[in-house]
């Protein structure tokens, strides 16, 4: 006898023709594909384990999805919530110092400006703490 589920799954009859719809149709991202595969699976009592190895998912990934049903229903379980960006490290006035440098001559020695010679300037003016090549080159094709 195994251990019992804490957070059990078992839809409704319009959940389960909703779902089985959803899978039919094949108009969804295959992430809401499997999950809504899942719930029709574990709201047949199947084990975790058996759920996990016919979807060829993670059990902790059925458990997962079975306890977003149990707290916050069918969409909670299908979609998942935005997740917030991290704050920008150039604002405006940031930005302005780095076009302002992007645009006036190379650095000495060097033909032109790298993102690389970029970032490293910006640090050494102040304008940040630390920043990476890859931020630089994002900020500038925005600004282009």
């Amino acid at each position: 006898m195994g251990r019992r589920k804490q957070f059990v799954v078992t839809l409704s009859d319009e959940e389960r023709r909703q779902l089985t719809d959803m899978t039919r149709k094949g108009v969804i991202s295959a992430r809401v594909m499997t999950r809504a595969r899942l719930l029709l699976l574990t709201d047949q009592q199947l084990k975790d384990d058996d759920v996990a190895e016919r979807l060829d998912i993670s059990h902790l990934t059925v458990a997962s999805i079975r306890k977003k049903y149990a707290q916050g229903g069918l969409q909670a379980a299908l979609y998942e919530k935005a997740r917030p960006k991290p704050p920008s490290k150039l604002g405006p006035k940031e930005t302005a110092i780095l076009i302002a440098e992007a645009c006036s001559g190379g650095p000495d020695g060097q033909a032109k400006w790298t993102m690389q010679l970029l970032a490293d300037r910006l640090v050494t003016l102040g304008v940040v703490e630390s920043i990476s090549d890859e931020t630089i080159r994002r900020t500038l094709k925005k600004t282009t």
